[in-house]
Order: C-alpha cells, then structure tokens, then sequence
C-alpha cells in the first residue's frame, strides 16, 4: 500500500511500517493542494498591516512586536537557532526518523502555512537516510518540543547534525554530498516546525511498539513459572473473569488458558491439597490486564496525536490564523505515566514470581538447585530483579504533575511530557532484562517437574531458551546466562501468541 501523507490516517502498525520502510508514503495532489493553498493564505497575511501572531510578529513574550516583511526571513532562522538548546545524549535515530514522519504529515493537512519545498526536502531527508541528530533533553512539552525540534530541523539550514552509521556528521558536509542546498524559511515556517509534540509522541510511539510484545511476554513468563510451581489454573476461568468485564483482564486470562491448554503438568496435580496460589500466580489477570488496559489508553491517545496538527497558530484562512493550545503536551503526559506505571507494575510482579520459585515449595528445591550449601544456585540473579524493580518505581514519579514556567511567564504551564515519554522507554528497558532473568527462572524450575511435560507452546519456548542457557547443575558464572536471555527479549525470539 502507499500511504498518503495529510490525507490518510496513521495508526501504529502504518507509523511503524513506513519508519522500516515496509510501507511507502508519499505526498499526493489532495495534499499538494492544501499544502499550497495553506501557504498562500500565510503569504497574504505576513503582507498584510494586521499583527498576526506568528506570521509577522516576534514570539512568545514578543508576540506583540510586528516584524517587517523584509526582516522575516532573519526571524525565522533565528527563531531554529535560538531554541535548539537541547543538551544530553542524542535520542535513538530511528526516534528522530519518527519525528520527521509524523511532522510530515501533521505539516501536510494545510494548516500550518508551510511551503511545499519545506515539506519536500523533509522527505528527501527520510528518502535519503539523513536524519536529524537530536538531544533528549531539554523540552518541557508545553509550547511543543521547542528545543528537540529546533535541532530536527537545523539541517534545512545546513546546521547542526546528521547521524552517519553510529557517528554524526555536520549537516552542511551531507548536503553538499547530496547536492542539496540550504532552505530560506519564510512567514510562519520556522513556527510551525518547532511548535508540535512529535518528540513527545515518537517516544509514545516507540513504548507502544516495545511494551505489546512485553505485555505478551509477561503472559508467557507468568506462565512459565506457574507451570514450575504446578500452580492453580482455576483463577483464568472464563467464568470467573466474564463477571468482571474489564477487557485487559479478559485477554489476559484467555491467554493464559491457551498457554496451559493439554499440558500434562497441569493436569498431574489436580487432584492436589493446594487451596490458592499466591497473589503473583493468582491475579495475573487483573495485574497483567490493568497493564493492558493502561496500553490501549495510551495507544488510543498516540493515535489521534499521530493525526493531529499540533503546531501554533493553525491557519484556517487568508485573513486568520488561531493561536491556541494545540501544542501542549499534556493529553499524552499525562497517560504516558500512567503508562509507566502500568510497565513497572509488570516487573513488580514479576520479581514476586521470582522469589517464589526459590523458596523450596511444592517440590521445588531451595534456590533451584539440588546441590545447597555449596552451591547458591538461582539464588543471586534475583537481586538483580529487586534492583531493577526499586529503580523502575523512582522513575514512575510523574513528571506531568509538575510545572515550571518558561518564556517570561508567557508559557506559565507546561507538561513536562518529554520527560514522561523518556522515562516510560527506561521503565521498559529494564522490564525485558526482569522477564529475562523470570524465564530463566522458570525453565530451571520446569526441570524438575520432568517428565511431565508442558504445552507444546510453552515446550516451544523452553527450547528457544535452553538452546542458548543450559540448566543449572552446579555455580557457574551467571552473567553469559542473563545476558543471553536479555538479548532472546530483545530479539522477541519468544513465541507468545
């Protein structure tokens, strides 16, 4: 399919596909049309007596001061200048690429007064791989990511940088390799290209992207360990969860159904004096499912911001342009901690799991090891766990609930959002490394329930890991061990459907 940059919309699965460039996109006469349309509208006001923000006057605090026609040119550069303050590591590349397409097509919906050729040499950047360097820090979200799309944006100018493989390059140097031109910006262009929430909203993307397959994955952990303490399946039974209808909890336990579905070590114990699991094993539905449920809030949110025009002011005729809010962050701020809550809450539980399965209960021997005393077996990697718990926990403070103004007062609420969409992304980081460690956990206490086998799927995903960690019969060096599992997270080499 080819997508239609302005005119269609753009949900996860496109975003994502365009970004890989299994799905091309491009500009057509729709667009072209509103694009040029938007942009004589703009070149009409910016002639005009009439102050309009944005268009010919100075801004935030300046807002009231009108600029000249012929100085308009010298605003909109300083304008890019001024604001790319951005300081820390660079964001990922394939981050700031999702920041070019979505501006792209926020910009291509005809309201943000932009010339065509801006828009085009855009997309000749996507094209050709050239792709802004950008700093993770240094927005507070509110007047849009001013200062990460400052720096997106520099290379129209033929400032700031390119990445080249996993080094960076002076933009200058890779335009002229291209024979690309430096852009003059004109009324309106520097605004609304650094006015938007695609910082915000390409590292909503990219968690998006990353916590589905964990969302399944602690499913198929859970799971696991449950099969190796021969726990209780009576708490996913449709029954049970149909009379309380939230749809994470629901899935979840449908889920967990299939993943127990003909195992011969679940069916071996059912006729055992066990009453209740503990609350790990037990409430996976409702833990796992409220997780879910803040996913599709998030992912519902993501979805009408990757559709939106977000920049200031929105053009919607030759003698208006609305200055508003359409720029602040908080719609996706604030669910992007909900979010991140809902990411380290499946790591809490999942440490849980892993303390249970070391106690030496229901069959299984202490430390999952037969060789205590001399030998400390599993016991350790599940302080890397509780660590890792502690430090996602730090990061769920929310940093929407916090404000400081900006701009002279004049930007006197902001939302901090950046802060929220980088710190879900660290949540979620040290999330796979927790699953990691659980399902190595788990196929060590599957072990010792042979022969009994599990269901083929989970047998399945025994196998992926026991192809690259062997079980544990005496100490050894555990780091291989974990790193190996990190990196069968990483690759989502686990079948979880």
């Amino acid at each position: 399919m080819t997508f239609r940059y302005g005119v269609d919309r753009l949900d996860l699965d496109l975003v994502n596909g365009i970004a890989n460039g299994n799905i091309k996109a491009e500009l057509c006469q729709i667009a072209l049309d509103k694009i040029n349309k938007s942009r004589q509208n703009v070149d009409k006001m910016a002639a005009s007596d009439k102050a309009i923000y944005g268009i010919n006057t100075g801004f935030g605090p300046l807002c009231d001061t009108q600029i000249s026609p012929e100085e308009t040119h010298l605003l909109q550069k300083n304008l890019l200048i001024t604001h790319a303050v951005g300081v820390g590591e660079a964001i990922a590349k394939p981050i700031s690429k999702l920041m070019l397409i979505t501006k792209v097509h926020a910009l291509s919906q005809g309201y943000s007064g932009i010339r065509l050729e801006v828009v085009e040499r855009m997309l000749a950047f996507i094209k050709l791989d050239l792709i802004p360097v950008v700093p993770e820090q240094g927005s507070v979200g509110a007047s849009g990511d001013l200062a990460p799309l400052s720096h997106l944006f520099l290379p129209l100018l033929g400032e700031g940088e390119f990445w080249q493989g996993d080094s960076t390059v002076p933009a200058a140097q890779a335009l002229k390799e291209h024979g690309l031109e430096p852009l003059e910006l004109h009324a309106k262009e520097g605004l609304a290209l650094i006015n938007g929430t695609q910082f915000i909203l390409s590292h909503a993307i990219t968690a998006l992207t990353k916590m589905r397959y964990l969302l399944d994955l602690a499913d198929l952990a859970g799971a696991m360990s449950i099969e190796g303490m021969q726990g209780s399946q009576s708490p996913f039974r449709q029954e049970l969860h149909k009379i309380r209808a939230f749809a994470g909890n629901i899935e979840v336990a449908a889920r967990m159904r299939n993943f127990f579905k003909d195992s011969q070590n679940m069916s071996d114990h059912q006729e055992c004096d066990r009453v209740q699991d503990p609350y790990s094993l037990r409430c996976i539905p409702q833990v796992h499912g409220a997780s879910r449920n803040a996913y599709n809030h998030l992912k519902e949110l993501a979805e009408i911001e990757m559709n939106s025009v977000t920049d200031n002011p929105i053009v919607i005729s030759d003698e208006e342009a609305i200055s508003g809010g359409s720029f602040h962050g908080q719609p996706l701020a604030m669910v992007l901690d909900y979010a991140s809550i809902a990411a380290a809450e499946l790591g809490n539980i999942s440490d849980r799991r892993c303390y249970l399965l070391l106690e030496g209960l229901h069959g299984l021997p202490r430390l999952l090891t037969t060789s205590g005393g001399l030998n400390s077996g599993m016991m350790i990697p599940q302080y890397t766990t509780a660590a890792l718990v502690t430090e996602n926990k730090s990061l769920c403070f929310p940093p929407s609930a916090d404000s400081v103004p900006t701009s002279m007062g004049q930007e006197d609420h902001v939302s901090m959002g950046s802060i929220s969409g980088r710190k879900l992304n660290q949540i979620l980081g040290n999330l796979e490394k927790i699953f990691a460690i659980e399902l190595m956990y788990s196929a060590q206490a599957i072990e010792f329930r042979r022969p009994n086998k599990c269901s083929d799927l989970l047998e399945e995903n025994f196998a992926v890991i026991r192809a690259q960690v062997a079980k544990l019969e005496e100490d050894r060096l555990l780091k291989p061990d974990i790193d190996a599992m990190i990196e069968l997270v990483k690759s989502q080499a686990f079948t979880v459907n």
